[in-house]
Order: structure tokens, then sequence, then C-alpha cells
């Protein structure tokens, strides 16, 4: 095997042993387990001599890895030397930041993919510090950051983080981007920038009184290339945007400044010799610890956020490639790539790795280290496999550093500037901003934008929270109650009218949106004064929520109204009865109570329209919001559905419940014992067969499924009494389904079973028959002949047990024969018995994302 495979980074034992599998499907496993040693480990096997071991276990780096790990140096180089200017740190310190984050954060970390190193989330706090303590003092402040980092992994709270509302996140990060962007604007105007956001605006006028330039023409070709680069069409941008686009822009910008001979401030690395190294910082204790907490909390966040979001892009890279790799299956002669397992993020272990990075970092003289969205970001598009393309990437950071200081002094200030100005801008994330809105969070995400730009990154984030707090008290408290009145003869017929033809009782309908806190109460119990005595009231509560408070000025009040003579009905927003004795109750269900403790006995026929016109209504205030621009796309596009589902008219069956599907997916036909006429069978029902014949040759459906169900009526009519002679439509219908009959007591036919166990009684056998009989009748048609012959067109047979809720799929024949090889050693002895039977397979559950990983 070639070493330039995708494998995994992690250790794990080499044999394939029970506790070695169970690892494998921890978060962690090796590299190794595929290359055939440890990269780590210094032992060799027994019985092996050490020059094979040493052979064995030689460190593997994938291909993708290091084509990955380049990528993102390219990116994180200029990038890191950009927000070390931004925060008036030494230079070097960036490339140490970077170099630490991708070796130690990426080795120890608990997402592999994830890049860290200096970012542009921290670079105000930073200079905050680096203003009031210095820059040796900022590296000891960074250290004990990350000692509490380490801390608060060791206590398991890195998901507590992500409890955070997104738009304080998201307002905390615009802020400090909006704060970037103006401080980086001075530089990229020829000046320098003031310490605040205001006084960088108060200077701008004199800034742009006094233009530099040089400085201007080396910003605006970064900026320039910046925005231009990832949009070069044709095969030429594919070409270029393989160098990315901040290494591309601050090149461009450095070789037009030495070409033209400009003269501007340039990057300038000292001696190595002459770094600075931490110091103890001198201060107040509250504003020494203030700082640790503000550099701790910013930076964990970020990195936490930036691992899920790096979660989420690997899930969208791996379906990619799923569906990628399905497309290709039909090619033999195409060799398999190994597929690529990687874990999920360990958050706790995140914080820990992040924890050291920083630890080491600041002992090292260092920016503080925190995970990198859009560094992490481009190593899963680069094809990164593990840990090891981030490991690599702070190598040849460090490498750059120490062999490359020549060629990283040529590089204009301005062009680092603008670079990490158009990141600022960046920060200020439309697509948050629109989802912060669609969740009406707009207020919380600008106030701490506003708090976070004017008084500083911790204080913002208190006053964020505390906003969102209230906004949160605002939204439990607030309650709104209407109250409608109407004459009861115009809702309901019958009963209320020969109750009391000459007088017509007032109904009144109250609507309670929101929760019901001692808060509302007031207001409650005045609108509920305003109820007529002896008037049907129905009370609509539509919250989750009802405090003692508020559920005793509903009980009282319900006591009152009807010792007046009155009636009172509670619902909830789907129209469904709540609070009531079973006494008061109506025999009729309201919808959907059939899902839960069914036992309706009669159906009074004057519910009927009211029943219909309150599901009408509810759909129309609760799902056809959610689904109508689905619909409105269906509408303009016309259906395009994959599947003809065709099934029993049996009321128990929900096809779409069942398949999982939503308007568009499937063409369903249903009829008395999901029976297929034959073309040209006496009696035939033409109706069936154009839906066939519309469904293959005018929709072009994939596949068609015939689907019985058990305890099917039509069946136990065909037992019961065979429909020979009949003249009634519904047993004239039902001689489609003798075959069926016939081939059951055949016993010149292979028996249809269910996987495991027999049928439970003839009527489920006539059942589980009729499905396959039914397939042989749709066979039969021309249209599905001629596709099933051109191979475009599959059939399923399914079979439903109500009473479990359980599926179960009729495999082909090419399917069949290989679950008997596959399983045959956990074949039951029913199996063995009827090896020659058709068998429907049990369908399972859908596995959970790591299992369909592993799949």
């Amino acid at each position: 095997m070639s070493t330039c495979v995708p494998t995994h980074a992690d250790d794990a034992p080499r044999k394939p042993t029970k506790d070695s599998t169970k690892h494998r499907t921890s978060p962690e496993y090796s590299e190794s387990s595929k290359s055939g040693g440890s990269s780590d480990s210094g032992e060799t096997r027994r019985g092996s001599q050490p020059g094979d071991g040493r052979r064995r276990r030689r460190f593997r780096i994938a291909g993708a890895d290091l084509s990955a790990s380049i990528s993102v140096f390219l990116i994180a180089l200029p990038l890191s030397l950009g927000i070390a200017l931004a925060t008036g740190a030494p230079l070097q310190a960036g490339l140490v930041a970077a170099a630490v984050g991708g070796i130690v954060a990426g080795r120890l970390g608990g997402a592999p993919l994830q890049v860290s190193g200096p970012a542009a989330g921290l670079t105000v706090v930073t200079a905050d510090v680096i203003q009031q303590y210095g820059w040796r003092a900022t590296c000891a402040i960074t250290v004990v950051a990350g000692l509490t980092q380490l801390a608060l992994a060791a206590l398991r709270v890195a998901r507590s983080a992500l409890a955070v509302s997104p738009a304080i996140v998201h307002g905390m990060l615009a802020g400090i981007g909006v704060t970037i962007a103006l401080a980086q604007l001075h530089i990229v105007l020829g000046g320098t920038p003031q310490s605040s956001a205001i006084d960088n605006v108060r200077g701008l006028p004199a800034q742009l009184a006094g233009l530099h330039p040089a400085a201007i023409s080396v910003s605006a070709l970064t900026v320039g290339v910046l925005l231009v680069w990832p949009r070069i069409p044709g095969r030429a941008g594919l070409i270029v945007r393989k160098v990315p686009a901040a290494l591309a822009a601050v090149a461009g910008a450095t070789a037009f400044a030495a070409l033209v001979g400009l003269s501007l401030p340039r990057v300038d690395l000292p001696s190595w010799s002459s770094h600075a190294l931490p110091a103890l910082p001198e201060g107040p204790a509250l504003a020494l610890l203030a700082a640790v907490l503000t550099i701790t909390l910013v930076g964990s966040v970020e990195s936490l956020l930036s691992a899920v979001a790096v979660d989420k892009l690997l899930a969208a890279r791996q379906e990619h490639k799923g569906s990628k790799r399905s497309k290709d299956t039909k090619d033999s002669d195409k060799r398999k790539e190994p597929e690529v397992r990687i874990p999920r993020a360990q958050l706790d272990r995140e914080l820990a790795g992040q924890g050291a990075a920083n630890i080491v970092s600041g002992a090292l003289g260092g920016l503080p280290v925190t995970g990198v969205a859009v560094r992490s970001a481009a190593n899963v598009s680069a094809g990164g496999v593990s840990r090891n393309s981030t490991m690599l990437h702070g190598l040849w950071i460090a490498v750059a550093a120490l062999l490359l200081v020549s060629v990283l002094d040529l590089i204009p200030l301005a062009a680092l500037a603008a670079l990490v100005m158009v990141v600022g801008i960046q920060m200020v994330n439309i697509t948050h901003l629109r989802s912060v809105k669609r969740n009406r969070e707009l207020l919380v995400y600008a106030v701490t934008l506003a708090s976070v730009v004017l008084t500083g990154v911790l204080e913002g984030v208190v006053i964020g929270i505390a906003v969102a707090v209230a906004v949160a008290l605002h939204r439990l408290t607030k309650t709104r109650i209407t109250i409608a009145e109407g004459a009861a003869e115009e809702e309901e017929e019958g009963a209320h009218r020969d109750r009391d033809r000459d007088r017509p009782r007032i109904q009144v309908r109250v609507q309670v949106r929101g929760q019901l806190t001692f808060l509302a109460v007031p207001r409650l119990s005045r609108i509920l004064g305003q109820v007529p005595q002896g008037a049907e009231c129905v009370v609509e509560l539509d919250g989750s929520f009802m405090d003692h408070a508020a559920y005793e000025a509903l009980h009282d009040w319900q006591t009152s109204h009807v010792a007046h003579g009155g009636t009172v009905e509670f619902t909830g927003r789907a129209g469904s009865r709540i609070s009531e004795p079973a006494s008061v109750t109506h025999g009729c269900c309201r919808p959907w109570t059939p899902w839960r403790n069914h036992h309706c006995q009669d159906r009074p026929s004057h519910t009927d329209t009211h029943q219909l016109a309150s599901g009408l209504s509810s759909f129309q205030r609760n799902t056809a919001p959610l689904v109508r621009e689905e619909l409105a796309r269906l509408a303009r596009e016309g259906q395009r559905p994959a599947q003809l589902f065709l099934t029993c008219a049996d009321s128990r069956l929900v096809t779409s419940m069942i398949t999982a599907s939503g308007p568009g997916d499937l063409f369903t036909v249903r009829n008395v014992g999901n029976l297929v006429p034959p073309p040209g069978a006496e009696s035939s029902d033409d109706s069936v067969a154009a839906a066939i014949e519309y469904a293959v040759d005018v929709l072009k459906v994939d596949s068609i499924t015939i689907c019985g169900h058990s305890g099917c009526g039509a069946m136990q009519a065909l037992l019961s009494s065979p429909p020979e002679g009949a003249q009634t439509p519904l047993r004239r219908w039902l001689r489609h389904g003798m075959p069926s009959l016939e081939r059951m007591r055949s016993q010149h036919r292979s028996r249809v079973r269910i996987s495991g166990r027999l049928p439970t009684d003839a009527v489920e056998q006539l059942c589980l028959t009729n499905v396959v009989q039914q397939l042989e009748h749709l066979r039969a048609h021309e249209a599905v002949a001629r596709r099933l012959a051109e191979g475009t067109l599959k059939l399923h047979g399914m079979y439903f047990h109500v009473g479990e809720a359980q599926a179960y799929l009729l495999p082909s024949s090419d399917e069949y024969k290989a679950n008997e090889v596959d399983e045959g050693d956990a074949m039951t002895d029913v199996d063995e018995v009827h090896g020659m039977d058709e068998v429907f397979d049990r369908v399972a559950p859908t596995p959970s994302a790591l299992e369909r990983s592993r799949a």
C-alpha cells in the first residue's frame, strides 16, 4: 500500500481485537491501525527483529494531509503577521503562536482538523492588554489563561460555552471586526492607529487630510486581489485559486512595492536571540484577573464554536463524497478509495489542547492561541484527513520563521494591515445577521456589537448577556389575550338548535398566546370578565407554561361561569381539548388523538363538519406557514416524485409518516387491498393502469413500491368468502386478489414469510403473498416491462405491521442471494428450513452519524 493514502492520525491497537474494535469507534484512533505500526511507540512487536519493527513502525503521512497542510500554511503565514501587527505585538509573536497552535493544539486537541493559532477574535483583547501591561506581561497573562483553560477542561464545562446565545457570540465577533477594521484603516492610509475605536473614528478626518500615496496604492492592490481572486472565472480561475487569496494579495503587493521602489514601512523581524520572553505583570489584581478571564472566555468560546463548525463541514464533506462514491460504483475498473472516518470533536479535550497551546505560546513569547474557523475550513476543503495536516502546518510556520526571515522582511506593513482590515470587515457576517434577524435576536446582536466597540470585549459581552436575559424575560411575560363572540347556531347545528330554538346562545372564544404567569393574571381576569353569563366559551391556550396563579384564576372563573349556566372548553392550539374531566368530553376524538389512547366509541354526525373545519384551521395557522415556500416551489416547477407508492386505502396507513417523505416525494395510489389488475383482466380497473402509465412514462419515477399491511380487510374478505359470481362493486374489485389466494394455497409455489418467523395466521400469510403476486401483475404492464428491460426502474415489495409499527422489505433476487451468503451464519432455524422462501426483511432504525461513517 502506498504511504500517501488517507489514514487516521490517532493511536490505537494494531490487532483487530475486541478492545481495538471498541477503541476504533471512540473519537480517537490511530493512523497506524492501517499503516501497520504506531507512530509514537518505541516498542517492537514480540518475536520480531528490531529492524523489522522499525520498518513497520515508520511514521506515515497521508498525501491529502501533506497537501492540506501546505494550503493552510500559505493562508496562516500572512495572517499571523497581520494579526501580530494589529495587536501591537512583535511580529515574531504571531509566528510563534501559529507554530505552537499547529503543533501543540493540533496534537493534544479534541478536533483533529481544527487549525489553531493567532486569531482576529482575540486581536482587540490582546491589544488592550499589551497597551496596559506591556508585551512581556501579556505573555505571562497568556500562560495563566492557558492554565485556566486546563482547569475548565478538567471540570468538563466545555459544553456550557455553547449555551451562550449565538446573537451574543456573533455580535461580539462583529464588534471585534469593526474595531479591527477601524484600527487597520489608519495603517492602510499610511498613519498610526489610536488606542480605541472611538479615537480611531475621531482621527479619521485628520488621517484623510494627510494621505500617503505609497501606502494607499499597496493597500488598494492588496484589497483588490483579495476581492477579485476568488471570482476569477473559467479554467484560469480554477488554476490560480489553488493559491490562497491572502498569500496572492500579500505577495502581489510585496512584488509591486519592490518593483516600483516604494518607500514605506516593512516587516522587520529581529533576531531570535533578542526575542522577548514572559515577565511577571504589575498592576491591580482584579484588573489582571479580568484580563485573564477575557482572554480565556473569548479564546475558549471561539475555539469551541469553531470545532462545532468543523464537525458540520466534515459531515457535509462526507455526505458529498458518499454521493459521489455511489455514482461511481458502476465503474468496476475504478480503484476504491479507503473510506476515512474522522471522529467528532471532543470539546473538553479541545479546550485542554487550547490551554496547553496557550501555556507554551505564552512561555515562548507568542500571542494567545485559539481555534480559527477560516483556517480550519481551509483544512477541511483542502482534503485533510487527520491531525497530521494541522501539525505539519505548524511545522512549516516554524521553518519559515527560521529560514525565510529575509523574504518576510520584504512585506509592506500596509499590505498586512489591508489583509487584516478585510478579515475584520468579514467578521460582520451577513449570513449571521440574517439568522439573528430571523430568530428575532437583532436587538441582542446590535447591543453586543455596539458595546464591544464602545466599551471593550468583556464589558460588551456582559452587556449583551444582560440584554439577552431581559429579552427572554420580556418574551416570557408577554402574553396576548383576545376575545371574539359569535352565535352558537352559526358554528354548530343540531343539538344546540334543538335545545333552545327561540334564544340562540352566544359562543365566545378566548385566545391566549404566550406563557401564563402571575403577571398576566390581571389582563386574563379582565378579559374573562367580559364573557357573558351563560355563554359557551372556548379558551384556547397557546403556550408551554402556566404558573399556579394563572391556573387558580382560570379554575375559579370556570367554576363561577359553569354555575351561572355557561359552558367552558379548554383547548390547545391544535384544537385538542385539555384540562377537562372524562365525563365532560365528547365521544368524538380530536385530530391526531388517535396516536395516543384512542378509544373513540361513537362518531356524532353533527361534529364532522366542525372537526374538518378545525383541522383545516389548525393547518392554516400552524403548518401552512412552514410549508408554503416549498409548496410554492413545487407549484412553479411541477411535481418530480422519485417513487410510485401503491398501497391499501386503510386509514391506519399514513404513507408520508411511514416513509418519512414530504410534499413532492411520493406519487401515491391507494385502493382496497393494494391490488394491481393485470393488463386485459376481466373487470379491469383502468384507473390503476393509468396511474402506473403516468408515473412510469410521464413522471419518470425511479422505483415502484407495493405496500401491504397487517390486518387487511380485503384479505380477510378473500379468505372468508371468495368473490365468485359477485355483483357488488367491492366484490368485483376483490376478484383481482384471487391470484394471491390461489398462490398461497398452491403447493408448487414458494411460500412468503417474514425473516426469522412464520406468519402468525392465514390473514398475514395472504397479506404477504398478495404483495409478491401484485408485483408480478405490475411487471406485466407494458410501460413497467420496458423500463425494467432498460434497467431504469426498480420494483420493491413492502409489508407494514400496524400493531408493531414495523416495516419489512422484500429484497430483489440478487440482493436476497447476497444476504444469504453474508448472513448465513446468523440464520434462524426457520430460515434454514425454508431457505427457498421469499422473505421480507425487517427494516432497522436509521443508524447514527457515527454508524453511517463506519458502514
